[in-house]
């Protein structure tokens, strides 16, 4: 290869790996020119699957900054950049490596981290964007009626315990009034502990009118 299509090649793969949040090395050896046309539209639009030279691939990753294993680029080598949902286009490499055991996922990079063929295996296993998005969306539309109910019951103990320390008052201040002894303000305590009690023992059936998660 002439050295400006080199420097073409890399420039080009330099990119890739810039503007891609992940990246997965493969090896299609023995793959027919269908099954890797085929594994181009069942990645989408936004994976590149691209065929590269490893020398050039090596290169263009350091001039990316691209942590890439070296070990990898070995044999024939392609690469899907992925632009878009990185656990989406795992399962599809996952999915058709399983359907056409030629092609083998040897590990990569996502978000300046290298990731080995094991590590890209669980990726694929995770739930999708969209999937996490409606379990969020569902999760958001319950908030108001849960915040509700756990504000509920510290309001209505607050306001327990400031009736039961406004009772306490007038109590505490009687056996100063009348002149007495000590003796009386043992009486009192108890009186005066009884409404906290009452509040913590209200709290739970306040606390349990929530639904069960």
């Amino acid at each position: 290869m002439p050295s400006t299509e080199k420097f073409s090649a890399v420039d080009e793969i330099t990119e890739h790996f810039s503007s891609s949040s992940a990246a997965v090395v493969t090896e299609y050896r023995g793959l027919t020119v269908k099954q890797l046309s085929d594994l181009r539209r069942s990645l989408g639009r936004e994976t590149t699957y691209a065929v590269v030279k490893n020398t050039l691939t090596k290169r263009a990753a350091a001039d990316a900054g691209v942590p890439l294993d070296e070990s990898l680029l070995t044999g024939p080598t392609a690469i899907a950049f992925v632009k878009g949902d990185a656990v989406e286009a795992a399962k599809g490499l996952r999915d058709f490596a399983k359907a056409n055991p030629l092609l083998i996922i040897k590990g990569g990079v996502l978000d300046g981290k290298a990731l080995s063929a094991g590590e890209i295996r669980q990726i694929a296993d995770l739930e999708s964007r969209e999937v996490l998005l409606a379990k969020m969306a569902g999760a958001l539309k319950a908030l108001p009626s849960r915040a509700a109910g756990l504000f509920q019951a510290p309001l209505s103990q607050m306001a327990r315990l400031a009736k039961a320390l406004e009772d306490k008052k007038p109590a505490d201040a009687a056996p100063a009034a009348d002149g007495g002894d000590a003796a009386p303000a043992a009486d009192v305590a108890p009186a005066a502990d009884a409404p906290v009690a009452a509040v913590d023992a209200d709290a739970a059936p306040e606390a349990s009118a929530e639904p069960a998660e």
